[in-house]
């Protein structure tokens, strides 16, 4: 019987020091809070917003916002210990700029479910044949109801 418990024990304590090894580092950063902030990170991720409400940490860094294609795409990062993460992240959100221009996600590529989750949330750059950065120095990420009722990110445009 102890043969069975004392692997079982050790293997337990492993798992969940490594599941909590990423909150730990969250709660000892001073700059973290519970809302979107600025990545305090001196990479090239320095656009990059974290919201850490509720169970589930997301990461969002734009991928082309500077020089726009057909699409405005987010790399997006969620982690979570405790929520299956299988939502479609598409239906859930919607860019907005300072000048009044809204539209909806077209494709969130990404697997669904588990409980770290890596993908693309892609948008139109147009709409109604004219950017949506046009004229626009805020661009405003909304995602609604996931294990919080808003996430909010934003970035300043040059």
């Amino acid at each position: 019987m102890k043969r069975i418990i004392l692997p079982a024990l050790l293997t337990l304590s492993l798992v969940l020091a490594a599941c909590s090894a990423t909150s730990t580092a969250a709660q000892d950063d001073p700059q973290s809070d519970s809302v979107s902030t600025e990545s305090s990170s001196p990479s090239n991720d320095s656009a990059m917003r974290t919201d850490e409400q509720g169970a589930i940490i997301f990461e969002i860094t734009p991928l082309n916002m500077n020089a726009p294609t057909d699409t405005l795409e987010f790399d997006v990062v969620m982690d979570t210990h405790s929520i299956d993460l299988s939502m479609d992240l598409a239906t859930l959100s919607t860019l907005t700029t300072d000048t009044g221009v809204s539209v909806e996600a077209t494709l969130w590529d990404a697997p669904l479910g588990g409980h770290h989750v890596e993908g693309k949330l892609i948008f139109p750059a147009t709409k109604d044949g004219k950017s949506i950065l046009e004229g626009a120095t805020k661009l405003t990420l909304t995602i609604l109801n996931v294990d919080a009722p808003t996430r909010i990110f934003e970035w300043e445009l040059k």
